[in-house]
């Protein structure tokens, strides 16, 4: 297999022209990591006129290497970048596949230039605009109702599915998981103590993990978060669909919700998310909340930690705002 390297300039050149990526008189001037993935090993790469995002996905998680992972999540990502490209809604939202090798697992894609996420929002010293709220909200919809194709059996990610379901709703709730949540903030176990006994709490998170585990009939993102949102010169741009798969549109919303939680949006930028999604009023509002509480949880005693600076007493608020979300 190819591997991607930040030290490889001459094999990558040759390989870049193989994939008909760059032409026979392009050469690499620069390689260099692009953002602070977690999942993939994502390099930039400059030919000195014009520069290229290449993502690879191998059989371990790569910031956690420990963690086992689908190695052909790109290719599953390739097929989504295929599926939407021709909804120009979701299309323009999202940056321009290059090209996909299967063999390799690597995904070549439109470099959005200077940019980045919007895990600043968790600093709370940033919000979102109720514009950027409505764009947010407009990609989901179209995504979710307007993206057609036939082959649905090409987007049921059955494999990222069991590796995310294992991280959001069930390892943070065992008691002996090994993970030291002490470690993060001492103090944190014992808060986190109660819910990962309420077995009526982790009842209902079971339950949500078995919907979650169901095929629906909705293309979903699978991982609508800040990491996964790009503040580009040309607006907001969404990356990293890995985790898409075919399901209910209230997990996608209710992860956006949880954020906007977590990053303490006022009610009425969570009003206009929901007023911003046509037929909001129809969906089902307590599997919405389930998955919006459940967000919330497994991002505070889970292994996907994000850069809070809250203290305990304000995470213990939090928690129990969670537990209310699905339990009220």
């Amino acid at each position: 297999m190819f591997l991607l390297l930040l030290d490889n300039h001459i094999e990558l050149t040759s390989y870049l022209r193989q994939q008909k990526w760059i032409s026979e008189k392009e050469t690499i001037v620069a390689i260099s990591k692009a953002g602070e993935g977690n999942m993939n090993c994502v390099v930039r790469v400059n030919t000195g006129n014009r520069t290229l995002v290449l993502k690879q996905s191998r059989a371990y998680v790569e910031k956690y290497p420990h963690i086992a992972a689908p190695a052909t999540r790109t290719v599953i990502e390739g097929q989504f970048y295929s599926i939407i490209s021709s909804q120009n809604a979701v299309k323009q939202m999202m940056p321009g596949m290059i090209g996909l090798d299967e063999e390799n697992n690597i995904l070549a894609l439109e470099d959005l230039g200077t940019s980045s996420d919007f895990s600043f929002l968790y600093a709370l010293k940033d919000k979102l605009t109720q514009g950027e709220t409505r764009s947010l909200v407009a990609y989901l919809y179209e995504l979710h109702n307007n993206v057609e194709f036939s082959d649905k059996n090409r987007l049921r990610n059955r494999e990222m599915r069991l590796l995310n379901h294992e991280h959001i709703f069930d390892f943070p709730f065992r008691q002996d998981n090994g993970f030291d949540l002490d470690h993060i903030q001492p103090g944190l176990a014992a808060i986190a103590l109660p819910y990962k006994t309420d077995k009526i709490l982790k009842s209902e998170i079971s339950r949500l993990g078995s919907i979650y585990l169901s095929d629906g009939e909705f293309l979903l993102h699978g991982d609508f978060y800040p990491g996964s949102w790009l503040k580009t010169a040309a607006g907001i741009k969404i990356i990293d669909a890995e985790f898409c798969y075919l399901g209910t549109p209230e997990f996608d919303l209710g992860v956006l919700l949880a954020h906007l939680i977590m990053t303490q949006h006022d009610e009425s930028i969570q009003k206009t998310a929901k007023e911003s999604y046509p037929g909001f009023g129809n969906l089902d509002p307590i599997l919405l909340d389930g998955f919006t509480g459940t967000e919330i949880l497994r991002r505070l005693i889970g292994v996907a930690q994000l850069p809070l600076q809250f203290t305990l007493s304000e995470k213990e608020i939090l928690l129990n705002k969670a537990r209310s979300l699905m339990l009220p």
